[in-house]
């Protein structure tokens, strides 16, 4: 969430980044008006009480005066309190709205992002080169059927469309990728983390997914709880409403879980396979830090996502994502795309973003930067490392060959007690 003070004197900026992202700027002038109408209405009511109290500090010399005077001050003291009654709702009212309006605000994004819709995403670096073949390469859908690794059709009679079933090997890479996922997770100082899988609306609305994925996740007990869409919701929420000492900063976390997304707004796309389902795994990264710390954090999060990409021998690239690109919360992300033989085509395996104070501010996640210093709001960085079910995607097809058997990158051998083809 956006701080209203900065709306209040920097409108400008917000109509800036607003416009930037390809959405209306209007908000922001009915913003800086319930806010004008909020702080008058509070000031009334400031006034209203100090004149009630001078009133009631009165009372014991109006009753040397007689009734009379006491019944005045009475009618005044009650004509006061409706004053201050309707002043307070005024007030209330404006305050409400005003929250609305906020919590539907995106973060304000970074000047160094590129303007424009995904084609103006920039790239900045890649790793490794398109894998080659002496044949035609197959889907991971065709393969994974053909090993007898992947049931499509029995997950979507279990659950519906967009559901799958891994079996034998097929799951025993994907427990292993887990493992090899959190064990250079841990090693990189990210303290490990099995969180609920179930989230209240608080934990929603504080990491801004309410806003950006209220049409996408599943809510269970008429939208009290809902099925995490990622464990940054989970992972950021473990400081909601603390307050946090310098010295104990940047609080880095990870957490494997089981996400959920109706994917909603997704009709038609990646309708085969595994890269949209409504019930994928992450290995999630999140780092708790002051704004001092962010830019390396974001830098560190995205290189650990990278060497795990390395680890696996599997070709990437970095991606800048432009100002329509970057998600509600964000105000500057990098996403890391995989090759895909199957489809000839990069595609997203993490998504690694900055959100500055804007969840924190949500979340009510303050640090003192020393002592007896006026408290701040933290920044919240996050990153996936990685997204499960679309790493063994990319495994299945650029480590396929031609006999339709698959070879196990060499870092998952360990994990999967030496097995080293997938037949």
């Amino acid at each position: 969430m956006l701080d209203k003070a900065l709306i209040r004197d920097h409108p400008d900026a917000v109509r800036r980044s607003l416009r930037r992202r390809g959405l209306d700027a209007s908000p922001v002038d009915e913003i800086v008006a319930l806010d004008e109408q909020w702080r008058r209405a509070a000031t009334t009511v400031d006034a209203l009480k100090a004149q009630r109290n001078q009133i009631s500090a009165g009372f014991a010399r109006a009753k040397e005066q007689g009734e009379s005077a006491l019944a005045q001050l009475r009618a005044e003291s009650t004509a006061l309190g409706v004053q201050i009654q309707g002043a307070e709702r005024s007030a209330s009212e404006a305050d409400l709205r005003l929250h609305e309006l906020l919590s539907m605000v995106p973060n304000i994004v970074s000047d160094d992002i590129p303007d424009g819709d995904a084609s103006a995403n920039v790239e900045l670096r890649r790793w490794g080169e398109p894998t080659k073949f002496s044949f035609e390469p197959k889907p991971h859908w065709e393969i994974g059927e053909r090993l007898g690794i992947i049931d499509f059709e029995r997950g979507v009679r279990m659950a519906r469309s967009r559901f799958a079933v891994l079996a034998g090997l097929g799951a025993r890479l994907n427990r292993a990728l887990i493992d090899l996922f959190l064990t250079t997770n841990v090693a990189a100082q990210f303290r490990e983390i099995a969180p609920p899988i179930l989230v209240n609306r608080d934990a929603v609305e504080a990491t801004g997914h309410l806003s950006k994925f209220s049409d996408v996740m599943f809510s269970v007990e008429d939208g009290a709880l809902f099925l995490s869409p990622t464990s940054e919701v989970q992972l950021v929420n473990l400081h909601r409403g603390e307050m946090l000492e310098a010295a104990d900063l940047p609080k880095r976390y990870t957490a494997y879980t089981p996400c959920f997304r109706e994917e909603a707004g997704a009709a038609g796309k990646d309708t085969r396979g595994l890269i949209r389902q409504h019930q994928f795994e992450k290995v999630e990264l999140v780092s708790i830090c002051t704004p001092e710390q962010a830019a390396a954090q974001h830098e560190q999060i995205t290189g650990l996502a990278e060497a795990l990409l390395q680890t696996l021998q599997l070709p990437y690239r970095v991606m800048m994502l432009s100002s329509q690109d970057t998600g509600f919360a964000a105000r500057k992300t990098y996403d890391l795309e995989v090759w895909l033989p199957g489809q000839q085509a990069y595609r997203e395996i993490s998504s690694c973003s900055d959100c500055g104070d804007f969840q924190a501010r949500r979340a009510a996640i303050r640090f003192r930067p020393a002592p007896k210093a006026r408290p701040e709001f933290a920044h919240t960085l996050n990153g996936s490392a990685l997204a499960v079910g679309r790493t063994l995607v990319a495994i299945l097809e650029n480590f396929q060959q031609e006999d339709g058997s698959v070879r196990v990158p060499d870092a998952l051998v360990p994990y999967l007690g030496g097995v080293t083809v997938v037949r």
